[in-house]
């Protein structure tokens, strides 16, 4: 069975719908950087082991990031999920897990990198917004693209109800891509995200994932 570690930030609702999918594979741990995350008592109530690497302990990222990967290390995972995880990582902490870390990301990618991506679809008056799942690479949220879902942005939208129409799909689309991982479908090859079988990346633009997963 397929092991993965998952990092959060805050309340982990990517993480929880990864776990309750009930897919085939060995979540060894749940890691945050911050000690207050809400999602790690809800690991917790699941089963699932904890750590905290605390990245106010740190003096730099580099020894930050030294720390965790030797944290995450220690599960030994195949596949490192990251879930509303707040931290700009180091080139090496990214090389090191090379074609074995993804990211989820609210926008349809390469538009509206980084933060405030509802508001920023809103003013630029966009008809569609959506979500991302990339392989992370050293660049921020410019890794190889996995998977896209897309909604509409509809009139009177605001950034909540617009980011809440999103989240519908990110609670999709991330269990829908941890399976193709988990199931050996899903690879990084020359620099793209390779999927045998159906709803494959290369033939499809946007894939709208099914609740079926």
């Amino acid at each position: 069975m397929t092991s993965v570690v998952i990092l959060i930030s805050g309340r982990g609702s990517n993480m929880r719908s990864i776990v309750d999918a009930g897919l085939p594979a060995d979540i060894r741990a749940v890691i945050s950087n911050r000690p207050d995350a809400a999602g790690l008592a809800y690991a917790r109530d699941r089963g699932i082991a904890t750590e905290v690497v605390d990245h106010t302990a740190y003096a730099d990222r580099a020894a930050f990031d030294a720390a965790l990967a030797a944290c995450i290390d220690r599960h030994a995972p195949a596949l490192v999920v990251l879930a509303g995880f707040m931290r700009i990582l180091t080139p090496g902490f990214v090389e090191h897990y090379r074609g074995r870390m993804i990211n989820i990301h609210p926008s349809l990618l390469p538009a509206f990198t980084g933060l405030h991506t509802h508001r920023r679809a809103i003013e630029a008056g966009c008809r569609v917004a959506g979500v991302t799942v990339h392989f992370v690479t050293g660049e921020l949220d410019g890794g190889p693209i996995i998977a896209q879902a897309a909604v509409p942005v509809l009139a009177g939208d605001t950034e909540t109800t617009l980011a809440a129409r999103v989240l519908v799909q990110e609670h999709l689309l991330y269990p829908q891509v941890v399976r193709w991982f988990v199931d050996g479908r899903l690879a990084l090859r020359d620099g793209r995200a390779v999927l045998r079988g159906d709803a494959a990346p290369d033939s499809a633009a946007l894939c709208v994932p099914s609740a079926d997963v």
